[in-house]
């Protein structure tokens, strides 16, 4: 399914929306006026009819959304509505944090390998994740693998996206503090934790 240009900010919204609309589903609520997803999320309803605007009419103007038909749509437009199987590289202490981390089953992904270049590691389970020799990224292609995160440290992040371009890797969640070098082909989404956090005091009143 292919749509116009739409703006990125509508594009990161989407899953907002999409898991306020798993937790009404799971209060056991079958529609969601606009407004009421608005107070869920924290933006305004005319923002939420806009961005939706964008892939054609999903409500019914005084009824609302129907939960089970929206979201199937969402996970549609952000081509989620089949499982996505994702690598981890780097299993320190974020990287084991982030395959503990039950989230990512929510919107149909499945971390099935994890690497590290620590022999003392190699072999160990993590959430049922057998931790693999770093050199075997190159099995990635045959195992039906695109997706990958990188939690390795920043002199080892852009080493790390090259040998994941080359076993076939389309998109890539990195989470080491540096930026990475790849082709506009491939979609790089980097997360710096310690960045965003040093954003906050901007925005605090003064003591």
């Amino acid at each position: 399914m292919r749509y116009r240009k739409i703006p990125s900010e509508t594009i990161r919204r989407l899953p907002i929306y999409l898991r306020a609309l798993m937790f009404s589903k799971d209060l056991g609520k079958e529609r969601i006026s606009s407004r009421d997803l608005a107070e869920f999320v924290g933006v305004n309803s005319w923002q939420i009819r806009k961005d939706f605007s964008y892939f054609g009419g999903f409500g019914t103007p005084g009824v609302g959304y129907n939960i089970e038909k929206l979201s199937v749509q969402i996970k549609r437009i952000l081509k989620l509505d089949v499982v996505k199987r994702a690598a981890l590289v780097g299993v320190g202490n974020l990287g084991s944090a982030v395959l503990a981390y039950p989230g990512f089953k929510m919107f149909g992904f499945n971390i099935a390998a994890a690497f590290d270049n620590n022999p003392k590691k190699i072999g160990r389970k993590i959430n049922n994740i057998a931790i693999e020799n770093i050199s075997k990224i190159s099995t990635l292609k045959k195992r039906g693998i695109n997706i990958a995160i990188i939690t390795v440290p920043r002199d080892a992040a852009q080493s790390t996206a090259e040998a994941l371009l080359k076993a076939g890797v389309k998109g890539i969640l990195n989470f080491s503090p540096c930026y990475i070098t790849v082709p506009r082909k491939v979609k790089v989404i980097t997360i710096d934790i310690a960045m965003d956090l040093a954003r906050l005091p901007y925005y605090m009143p003064a003591c």
